[in-house]
């Protein structure tokens, strides 16, 4: 395959990996270490096959082809959106439930798109070349960024493909990842909210685990199932103890080569006030949820979400804050800038050096716009809700598809924008009674932070107060009406004239003051990264001599590790997995009150369980978010597991990686069966799966 014709990496960024650490690129899978550690050494048909039968959704999960008629498994919390969005009227698949009757049964997703590697190409020459006589670190990100554009438009013009440059190691390496979309993607079943995140928050990032956090759901072509000779069959056995396996997903993001100051940031200016905003929106969801039954439904998805985060971040904080991991990497960064000193030709090590101190520059402009910056234009925020987003993509769109592809911001690109009217066109329903709550809480922590005074803070009010702003706003716009955002779209400035719309007036009013904190970002911050980070990676590489993988990017990794259990630092042992008789010991222990109530399906199917089933079990794989609903899989291919979770241990593992505590958690694959089984009587499902065994794989 193309995958295997590239160029690998000359410069490949050399720190020593320890014990399972890292997060490869196919192009890069460590066999010898495979060999020396494990005595087994993945082929070249293993490799292709696991990296076909991976998908990543869009909605920032990734997931497995689990047969060759496009099942396709992930985790319930990667397709909660879609169950939310198909959950209307009296149906509540995220309370109840949802098994297909049959391939006429199956619900389809009204905006999931799922994206299948095909091939990474190296492009690192093409697109340095393009910034190397440029006279400063802005003029070379303009230049990188046009030649970047230029590539993946030619690439889906010439492939029907979807094509992304991925930035590695913070700009040393780009690569070109090409996609096979799929955005028929179809609903096959889902257990109970209840039953996939038993425990719930009170056991986030915890283990021992006992949650079925498992969803199916089918890609489609042409109206039929899609044909998948690349899949990972289900394992009989399963995951056992001191088993060697895999897990091939998407990790989104991590620091492992971080710089002292940009851990620094996080430490200081970026996590604190995050966590604090995340603290106040769940507060907000929550009492919107409080008010009904209607309006729980609505926002429940996105509460659990928040809850997530705020867990999450808590955990990277802890690590940033321990001064034993600050002390590692502040030994790490020294030690490499000694060697540097030491090993590197005299002539090369100003360039090098260098890297350091312009890179801490950045980070404290970072600092300084930090929050401006993460509320004008950060996804999360920014610009208050679901109907605000929708107005200020069609806003902006009139502008930026005048433009040459190199040029527009690099949402707008040809190479993106399939994936972007997906969004755009969804029929999913919007609430309006949660769109005013979203827009009143991003409104009213817009005067707080900036402050009343602020020119974008009087644009976005607009002479009124945060609630009745927003009310005026989701109740003016005429933007839940699909066809009217079609007619937006395909009529441009004279459609947006005429359109007289409220909620376009007021991304209007806040889109001079984004654009210009973002070109501050990209040109103050983003610019020197992709400058200097790069050679950080190529010091790491000359003093140390041997390669080890990139940061996450939210593409394609192959991680090995071990089913293995741990020990608290209290002494207590925790074992490698749990059982189906946990689920219910575990409910009768807390009286059955919630979070511990045991889904209606569970409590009357109690006597066709069987107890001694595996339920969850952890391991060492080194996972991060983004990694939701990967397949884990053993030397032979089948799927043993499917990761849904890291313990609270493996959350600083973001910045260094340390094995004697951080566990992945996983579903274990006799669980979904057996559940599948005796639980849901989807008999039809477990099926496939058993006979997808047999079936041939490419």
């Amino acid at each position: 395959m193309a995958r295997w014709g590239m160029v690998i990496l000359a410069m490949a960024l050399a720190l020593p990996a320890v014990a399972d650490e890292g997060m490869w690129p196919y192009n890069m899978v460590p066999k010898e270490e495979l060999k020396q550690k494990y005595g087994f050494s993945p082929s070249e048909q293993w490799l292709d096959n696991a990296m076909l039968a991976s998908v990543r959704f869009n909605n920032g999960g990734s997931g497995s082809f689990v047969t060759p008629d496009g099942l396709v498994m992930t985790n319930h919390h990667v397709g909660a959106d879609c169950i939310q969005k198909l959950s209307q009227g009296d149906a509540d698949y995220m309370k109840n439930g949802f098994v297909a009757q049959g391939r006429d049964g199956e619900l389809k997703c009204p905006d999931l798109e799922l994206n299948q590697l095909q091939a990474i190409e190296d492009v690192t020459a093409t697109v340095e070349s393009a910034a190397r006589d440029m006279p400063n670190d802005a003029a070379k990100e303009d230049a990188r960024k046009a030649a970047k554009a230029a590539m993946e438009q030619a690439c889906t013009t010439e492939t029907g493909l979807r094509c992304d440059v991925v930035s590695l190691y913070s700009g040393g390496a780009y690569h070109m990842y090409k996609y096979k979309k799929f955005t028929d993607v179809r609903l096959v079943f889902a257990p109970e909210f209840q039953a996939a995140f038993f425990g719930g928050d009170n056991d986030n990032f915890d283990f021992p685990r006992m949650c079925l956090d498992v969803a199916f759901f089918r890609a489609y072509e042409g109206d039929k199932p899609v044909k998948s000779p690349a899949f990972l069959p289900f394992s009989r056995r399963g995951a056992q103890k001191g088993d060697l396996v895999f897990v091939s997903g998407n990790p989104g993001a991590t620091g492992r080569f971080s710089t002292v100051a940009e851990l620094e940031h996080l430490r200081d200016v970026a996590y604190p006030w995050l966590l604090a905003m995340l603290k106040k929106e769940r507060d907000m969801l929550k009492a919107h949820m409080d008010k009904g039954d209607a309006q729980y439904k609505a926002a429940r998805d996105d509460f659990f979400g928040v809850e997530n985060g705020i867990k999450a971040i808590t955990g990277y904080l802890q690590g940033l804050t321990d001064p034993a991991m600050l002390a590692q990497a502040t030994s790490r960064q020294a030690e490499v800038q000694q060697l540097v000193k030491q090993k590197v030709d005299p002539q090369d090590q100003p360039r090098l050096l260098q890297a350091w101190p312009r890179l801490s520059e950045a980070y404290k402009k970072k600092s300084e716009i930090y929050t401006r910056y993460t509320l004008l234009e950060g996804r999360h925020f920014a610009p208050g809700g679901h109907l605000a987003s929708i107005a200020r993509h069609l806003y902006r769109l009139k502008t930026e598809l005048k433009k040459p592809g190199g040029e527009r911001l690099r949402e707008y690109r040809d190479s993106n924008l399939k994936s972007l009217e997906l969004q755009l066109f969804s029929e999913a329903p919007i609430d309006n009674e949660l769109e005013i709550e979203k827009l009143t809480f991003y409104l009213e922590n817009l005067v707080l932070t900036l402050g009343s005074n602020d020119p974008a803070v009087k644009a976005a009010l607009a002479g009124k107060a945060p609630r009745a702003r927003a009310t005026e706003l989701v109740q003016g716009t005429r933007l839940k009406d699909v066809s009217v955002r079609q007619s937006l779209y395909q009529g441009g400035e004279a459609a947006h004239k005429k359109a007289n719309d409220p909620m376009l007036a007021y991304v209007a009013a806040l889109d001079d003051a984004a654009r210009a904190v973002r070109k501050r970002q990209e040109t103050e911050v983003e610019a020197v990264e992709n400058s200097y980070a790069g050679r950080i990676a190529e010091a790491w590489a000359k003093v140390y001599g041997k390669g080890v993988y990139p940061d996450a990017t939210f593409t394609l990794r192959l991680n090995h590790g071990e089913v293995k259990g741990f020990t608290e630092p209290d002494g207590t042992e925790v074992n490698w997995r749990t059982q189906m008789g946990d689920l219910y010991i575990k409910a009768k222990r807390e009286g059955e009150k919630e979070p511990y109530t045991l889904a209606p399906k569970w409590k009357a199917r109690m006597g066709f369980v069987d107890f001694t089933v595996p339920f969850d079990f952890i391991s060492t794989n080194d996972i991060i978010g983004g990694n939701s609903g990967s397949p884990v899989f053993n030397k032979a291919g089948e799927i043993v597991g499917l990761i849904f979770d890291g313990n609270l241990h493996m959350l600083p593992n973001r910045f260094v990686y340390r094995i004697e505590r951080g566990r992945a958690v996983s579903v274990h694959s006799r669980a979904i069966l057996h559940a599948l089984d005796r639980v849901y009587q989807a008999k039809a499902l477990a099926k496939e799966i058993r006979d997808a065994r047999q079936a041939p794989r490419q």
